[in-house]
């Protein structure tokens, strides 16, 4: 850095305000700050500016992708916590955990590999999480846990999402609805947003007098149309149907189809904790509850920088601990329609 601000004619500290950028440069300035790093061939180093600092700038990002697979929706999560990462100088690592691998993430908090931990695909008791209480690693969580008192966390409100989505239904005339969930495996571990959205579905339901049916499948194509031949051979009944699985969706989609009912003339299809990109790829085009994925990452990452940085950083970014619940949002599209008259 010391030939860098000679060459450039520049003091060390402007050079790692280029570098940083925590205080604003003059383009002019950062002109020859780069080129005089272009001429010497500089490349910053993370692991000296980590020995340096104390810091390793990196945040990591448990998430069971190997488990569960990185779907449409849960992308747009991640690509938000990483952009916001980035704008405050720190990279975002993907760290694809086990959900219940406590040995995975106590060896990475313990190594000091990272700054910060954000946890997603939450448990409703989840063993990462008491892992990260025991140590001193900033940690938030997108998701919570059945008792997240005291822990930050930002989460879908599912119970606002469900009344919406049957608000829309019954609004349209719908009395028969069908959910399909995640598989039975998910309800079984205790993922927090399959168990709250059964528990609303259900409760909604009831309030309603609403006749229902419900079908966990696995988070395929093939295991949606599965799943969905099933429920109408049982259900012939239903009119519409509410869905919590992007991937299985499109399959259930294309069954009702093949089966020969119209969508929407016979049969609703509104795709909940989904989002209107996901939506797209179906045809005809979903009507979805678009998940906050862009809100949540970022909120997520604001407030873990905030906890690393202290007091200062959330004067900056007006974080405290973080306790957010966001509903979905209606986006209507062209699988949802008034309930088939009947004989």
């Amino acid at each position: 850095m010391q030939d860098v601000a000679r060459l450039a004619g520049v003091s060390v500290s402007t050079v790692s305000y280029v570098l940083t950028g925590v205080r604003p440069v003059s383009d002019t300035t950062r002109q020859r700050v780069q080129a005089a790093m272009d001429t010497l061939g500089y490349q910053r180093n993370a692991l000296a500016r980590g020995l340096a600092s104390r810091r390793s700038h990196i945040l990591a990002l448990l998430f069971p992708a190997i488990e569960r697979g990185l779907s449409g929706t849960a992308l747009e999560f991640v690509t938000s916590a990483a952009e916001t990462a980035r704008r405050h100088g720190y990279h975002l690592v993907l760290w694809p955990t086990g959900a219940d691998d406590e040995a995975e993430t106590r060896d990475l908090v313990r190594q000091r590999l990272v700054d910060g931990v954000v946890v997603m695909e939450v448990k409703l008791h989840d063993p990462r999480v008491v892992e990260l209480q025991r140590g001193d690693t900033p940690f938030t969580l997108i998701g919570r846990t059945a008792d997240p008192a005291g822990l930050p966390y930002a989460d879908i409100d599912f119970d606002a999402t469900v009344r919406d989505a049957l608000d829309h239904l019954t609004g349209l005339g719908h009395r028969h609805i069908g959910l399909l969930s995640h598989s039975r495996g998910s309800l079984q571990a205790g993922y927090g947003p399959t168990v709250r959205v059964l528990a609303a579905f259900e409760r909604e339901a009831r309030q309603r007098g609403l006749l229902t049916a419900i079908r966990h499948c696995d988070e395929t194509a093939d295991a949606g149309r599965a799943a969905v031949a099933e429920l109408f051979a049982e259900r012939p009944d239903l009119t519409a149907l509410v869905t919590l699985n992007d991937n299985a969706t499109f399959g259930a989609v294309a069954q009702i189809v093949d089966g020969g009912r119209r969508i929407p003339g016979d049969v609703s299809v509104l795709s909940v904790v989904s989002s209107p990109q996901v939506g797209a790829l179906s045809h005809p085009r979903l009507t979805t509850m678009a998940a906050p994925g862009a809100r949540l990452g970022r909120l997520g990452v604001e407030s873990l920088l905030a906890r690393i940085e202290g007091p200062p950083a959330v004067a900056a970014t007006g974080a405290s601990t973080l306790h957010e619940l966001i509903p979905c949002r209606l986006d209507v599209g062209a699988t949802t329609g008034p309930a088939p008259t009947t004989s």
